[in-house]
C-alpha cells in the first residue's frame, strides 16, 4: 500500500462563494474553524453546502457565519429537528477578531465568506476582509481578466 505524502493531501474545497470575488476587493484573508453539528458535517461530506450570499456577522467579540445553507441528508433522524440556515460560530483568535472588528468599522468594508474546505480531517472556512466594488471597478476587473486570458492564448500559440 502507498503512503500519502503531505504534499498529496490538498485542501479539498466543499463550497465557494465566487460572487464575493466579483463584488469585492479582497484585502486580507483569514482561516477560521466552524462549530458544526454532526448532521452538518455529514452533509458537507456529501457536498451539500452553499455559500452564496453568506457573510460574517461580528458582535459581542465573536464572529458568526450567516446566510450559509447546508441541506440535510435524507438519512438524518426523523425525531431530530434540523435548521439548514442555522448561524454557525467561527473560531478565531483575539488578534484576528480585533483585525476584523477594526476593518469592518472602516467605511465600505465588510467581512465575507470565500470558501469552506477540508484541512486534513477538519472543516475550515476562509473569510476575508473586503471592500465593495463599484460598477466601473467591476468592468475594469473584467477587462483585466479578459486581457490576461488573451495573453495566455497568444503565448501558447507563439511558443
Amino acid at each position: 500500500m502507498e503512503k500519502k505524502s503531505k504534499n498529496s493531501q490538498k485542501n479539498l474545497i466543499i463550497a465557494q462563494n465566487k460572487k464575493a470575488r466579483h463584488d469585492y476587493f479582497i484585502e486580507e484573508k483569514f482561516e477560521a474553524g466552524l462549530v458544526l453539528q454532526g448532521w452538518e458535517v455529514k452533509s458537507l461530506r456529501a457536498g451539500k453546502g452553499q455559500l452564496t450570499d453568506s457573510f460574517v456577522l461580528l458582535q459581542n467579540g465573536e464572529a458568526f457565519l450567516m446566510g450559509t445553507h447546508i441541506a440535510p441528508l435524507n438519512t438524518v433522524s426523523t425525531h431530530y429537528v434540523v435548521n439548514p440556515g442555522r448561524n454557525k460560530k467561527l473560531l478565531l483568535n483575539k488578534k484576528e477578531l480585533s483585525k476584523l472588528f477594526n476593518g469592518v468599522n472602516q467605511k465600505g468594508h465588510t467581512c465575507v465568506a470565500l470558501s469552506i474546505y477540508w484541512k486534513e480531517h477538519i472543516i475550515k472556512c476562509e473569510i476575508a476582509l473586503a471592500k465593495g466594488k463599484q460598477s466601473h471597478d467591476k468592468r475594469a476587473s473584467e477587462k483585466d481578466h479578459d486581457w490576461k486570458r488573451q495573453k495566455q492564448k497568444i503565448m501558447r500559440y507563439n511558443i
